[in-house]
């Protein structure tokens, strides 16, 4: 990775649209030795106290800190992001590996008294070899998301990034190492579906961890099942936001506008389906269309751009595509949904769109019920609380949810009975690495962040102590 990165950089500026690098994808005898090599620094990795892990992960915190720029100017070439965006994903993921290097040394278990002096005590002990499979919307930062709380409780782990962004996830091995982490801690494989496949059926992987779509987090639990090993699965969405006629009409705005299109709108938490009370319907929908026309696309290094390119070109066709289904249905292009050609010449092969909110939306249309995974927001109306609530909680997936209204009450009676894992009150996609994230239902199993991740990426280990007779019935 490090010989080739400038050259990377090279490319993709000149030549957007184009082949960014090859890489060769990784079969049996790489994935069992990327895995024998885990297994190799489990061992002693695992002895170390919680304070001498915590103090490597410190180090490759401070070493991310010092290569913000560096690693973000290779997430906006890996990603197509914009690189505020970028930076903001390398804090995030620094603050992790910074939060989870302060827990390593509170793992503790619990003492309990019995009678006769007798007592038990439990212990939390790593699972071992954990394996991360990333998504290609947040590549550095998952990476860091999955690896710092394993690290953090004695594992090591085999770490497959997605075939479309697989450049940052090596420079965070290479920080982990630099960092004093014995070799093989974090070990990078390149590939796809197969590379996956061999890593989650590995008999020597205890654990795994995966961010992605449902029906690929669906095959990963059927073959972790044969092994019977623990997953956990950050899945799709397609979250309600509900925004009730006293909100803060300038907050529920830019609420929405954060809710649709960070990340080209390539977000799994992303509240695509925006609820507005019919009062304000009308104000609620000028103002959005008015914002997202006036988002600046382009050229991601730029500060100035607000809104990148879409991860691929096959991609851009699929949310164009929905776009396209959505007016078949019969909902109505208020902005935005079109192929975008920047005005430079060497952007004009990048994968662009202009962002797109739709009107005229009910709830059985396509639109509404699938996940997008792109910058198209659905808008509808409703009248009443207990209405929007039933229609809110009609899916299949719970990965997320909003509210925005004055009235506290309300605020936490509605978050109450909405379904989802994650919800928001008066903001959205706000994932601060000290609170859990996660989904209900088909939107997976786990959590990520959070002091309960600790729980995800160790084993409990009862242990009884006799102080008297043993009273035998034999």
């Amino acid at each position: 990775h490090t010989k080739y990165k400038n050259k990377l950089k090279h490319y993709v500026f000149l030549f957007p649209g184009r082949i960014l690098c090859h890489l060769e994808p990784c079969g049996a005898a790489e994935v069992n030795q990327a895995v024998e090599a885990a297994k190799k620094a489990f061992i002693n990795w695992s002895k170390l106290s919680g304070m001498e892990r915590g103090r490597v992960m410190i180090e490759a915190a401070h070493l991310i800190e010092g290569k913000r720029e560096e690693i973000a100017e290779m997430e906006v070439v890996n990603n197509g992001k914009s690189i505020t965006e970028a930076r903001l994903d390398v804090d995030s993921a620094r603050l992790c590996i910074e939060y989870y290097a302060g827990l390593a040394s509170t793992l503790a278990g619990q003492h309990v008294q019995l009678p006769g002096g007798s007592f038990a005590y439990t212990c939390r002990e790593p699972l071992g070899v954990c394996a991360g499979i990333g998504a290609w919307n947040y590549p550095f930062q998952i990476a860091a998301w999955k690896s710092a709380p394993a690290l953090a409780c004695g594992n090591s782990m085999v770490f497959k990034p997605s075939p479309v962004t697989p450049v940052t996830a090596a420079m965070l091995a290479e920080i982990y190492a630099k960092a004093g982490a014995p070799e093989g801690l974090f070990n990078v494989v390149q590939g796809g579906q197969e590379t996956g496949s061999l890593l989650c059926q590995h008999p020597d992987v205890a654990k795994v961890s995966f961010t992605g779509s449902v029906p690929t987090g669906r095959k990963i639990m059927e073959m972790a099942s044969k092994g019977v090993k623990p997953v956990t699965l950050e899945l799709g969405g397609k979250s309600p936001l509900l925004i009730f006629k006293d909100s803060d009409l300038e907050n529920a705005v830019k609420g929405a506008l954060m809710a649709n299109f960070l990340s080209q709108g390539q977000v799994c938490s992303n509240g695509t389906r925006v609820f507005v009370q019919r009062d304000i319907f009308p104000e609620f929908v000028s103002e959005v269309v008015k914002r997202t026309q006036a988002i600046e696309i382009g050229d991601p290094l730029l500060e100035s751009t607000r809104m990148g390119a879409l991860v691929s070109r096959s991609h851009l066709h699929k949310v164009l595509g929905f776009v396209e289904q959505a007016k078949k249905e019969g909902a109505t292009v208020l902005c935005g949904g079109e192929p975008f050609v920047p005005s430079h010449p060497k952007l004009r092969g990048g994968f662009y769109m202009t962002p797109c909110v739709l009107g005229d939306c009910r709830d059985e249309m396509t639109c509404v019920k699938e996940e997008i995974f792109g910058p198209v927001m659905s808008v509808l109306s409703f009248e009443t609380e207990e209405e929007v609530l039933r229609r809110a909680n009609d899916t299949t997936m719970g990965l997320a949810a909003g509210v925005f209204t004055r009235d506290v009450r309300r605020a936490h009676r509605v978050v109450e009975q909405l379904k989802a894992g994650s919800c928001f009150i008066n903001n959205y996609n706000i994932t601060p690495v000290e609170v859990p994230f996660g989904g209900f239902k088909t939107s997976g199993i786990g959590r990520e962040n959070g002091q309960v991740t600790l729980e995800y990426y160790t084993q409990l280990k009862t242990v009884y102590v006799e102080m008297g007779d043993v009273e035998s019935l034999f």
